[in-house]
């Protein structure tokens, strides 16, 4: 028996669009970063892209449970001595900045090499309704129905 290895040829992107309205964080973001990986393929090769294309709309609506909204903080920094910058996932979707907390989630599950950059190319994410990949017919994925934990409702 053979050790099956994907190759480029094998590899065919689809398009998925998923509405964040309400959703979980972490569970959205480890959905993301696990097709965007293309880990839910039977074809599977860790050194090959093989993922799909993933468009979130909606993202400054997410979920964040428990205290993370005001606990988790954000560090960047501007490259100058002493210029680290600081802020919090409640100041980010009050600015209207929704889409770098989910960037951010999605990132940190995937691998720091050339080839998570490249799947980092992958992710699409936007604050409102409207996108720019009407063109590529992206499949609604209805996350909110799969487990009942994917959404939180709003008190």
């Amino acid at each position: 028996m053979k050790t099956f290895s994907a190759c480029s040829k094998d590899c065919v992107a689809k398009w998925w669009m998923i509405d964040a309205t309400d959703l979980t964080l972490g569970r959205l973001a480890s959905f993301a970063a696990k097709h965007i990986r293309g880990k839910h393929k039977p074809i599977y090769t860790p050194s090959m892209d093989c993922g799909d294309h993933v468009v979130i709309i909606n993202a400054d609506k997410i979920a964040i449970s428990g205290k993370k909204i005001t606990d988790k903080k954000y560090y960047r920094h501007t490259g100058f001595p002493g210029g680290i910058k600081e802020t919090t996932a409640e100041k980010l979707l009050a600015d209207g900045k929704g889409e770098r907390v989910l960037e951010n989630a999605v990132r940190r599950m995937i691998p720091r090499s050339p080839l998570g950059r490249d799947q980092m190319c992958k992710l699409h994410v936007y604050t409102g309704e409207a996108h720019p990949h009407e063109g590529q017919k992206p499949e609604m994925i209805n996350f909110k129905e799969m487990h009942p934990m994917n959404s939180r409702s709003k008190n």
